[in-house]
């Protein structure tokens, strides 16, 4: 009874994200959490001991595609046509990103594994708990700004730094090496390029991490189907022939259909297994609806069809 009406004593800490440290709940005063808590409905900070949702490993993997994706596109474009190098490179940026991933999961704790455990998230302000500081006054505020959503916030830095620092000790000693048919100004200008996105991407995770936690399915989904038809369309594909010609626009198309059949997965998050399943059916329905539909929208055909009046 005497517990009971102790713990009545205690005024709940204000604002969403203030709370009070478990070893002195009485006498302790309402402030942030230390990193890896978070408050529960008491307002007392408890340790975040629940492994990653799907969902979760979905969004981490989203973010970790990102700078490969990047690396491989300037690779290409910088490579030429006629470049033997170009495969070697992205081979090396899938082991640099690779090798980042694995890093940053060691480093975080559990130290020296391949889990982390994490807060849920719950709401999307738990990404910018620093637009919630209260003003129990309305004069003083009260600092509680942590990181909510431990640790997919914090997690994609430590990986960009990774992938920035395993870059720049292999790739410029592979392209010297190996990029001989490429002029001294063109060897290094796809390891310039992440000299520049790198920064970008950490803005974008730093700025809009919680809209791209709930919106990446999304934009999976649109990117994958808008890159899928500009390549089909600059490559002149429009038929399964032309398709089949090139081993290098068969590796596109399932690179794509795997993008497809992400997306998907992470709309569905596979909570019904029977329903969400027969949805990955559709994942070849953009590419052939594409090659069923191109000869009737070619424009000498309409020019033509046009100017004899049809």
């Amino acid at each position: 009874m005497q517990k009971m009406f102790s713990n009545m004593s205690v005024k709940l800490c204000p604002g969403l994200y203030c709370g009070r440290p478990r070893l002195n709940l009485t006498e302790g005063e309402c402030g942030v959490c230390p990193r890896g808590e978070r408050t529960d409905g008491e307002k007392i900070c408890r340790m975040c001991v629940e492994s990653p949702e799907l969902y979760d490993w979905l969004y981490l993997g989203f973010m970790a595609l990102l700078p490969l994706v990047l690396h491989w596109f300037f690779i290409e474009w910088y490579s030429g046509k006629k470049s033997s190098s170009a495969l070697f490179q992205h081979i090396t940026a899938l082991f640099e990103c690779s090798a980042a991933a694995i890093v940053t999961l060691l480093v975080n704790d559990p130290v020296g594994m391949l889990s982390i455990r994490s807060c849920k998230v719950q709401l999307l302000s738990d990404w910018y708990t620093m637009l919630y500081n209260p003003s129990p006054d309305y004069v003083t505020t009260l600092h509680c700004t942590q990181e909510a959503v431990y640790p997919l916030y914090t997690i994609v830095f430590i990986y960009y730094a990774f992938c920035l620092v395993f870059m720049m000790m292999l790739r410029p000693l592979l392209v010297k090496k190996i990029a001989c048919g490429l002029g001294k100004s063109d060897r290094f200008k796809s390891i310039y390029a992440a000299l520049y996105f790198f920064p970008i991407l950490t803005v974008l995770q730093a700025v809009g991490g919680g809209l791209l936690y709930y919106a990446f399915p999304y934009i999976i989904l649109v990117l994958s189907l808008v890159t899928l038809a500009v390549y089909m369309s600059a490559s002149e594909i429009q038929s399964f022939r032309n398709l089949v010609a090139k081993k290098k626009r068969l590796v596109v198309l399932f690179s794509h259909w795997l993008l497809h059949a992400y997306g998907i997965i992470s709309i569905s998050r596979l909570d019904k297994l029977e329903q969400d399943l027969p949805l990955l059916a559709l994942v070849p329905t953009p590419a052939l609806f594409y090659l069923l539909t191109a000869k009737f929208t070619e424009p000498n055909r309409i020019l033509s069809e046009g100017g004899n009046g049809h």
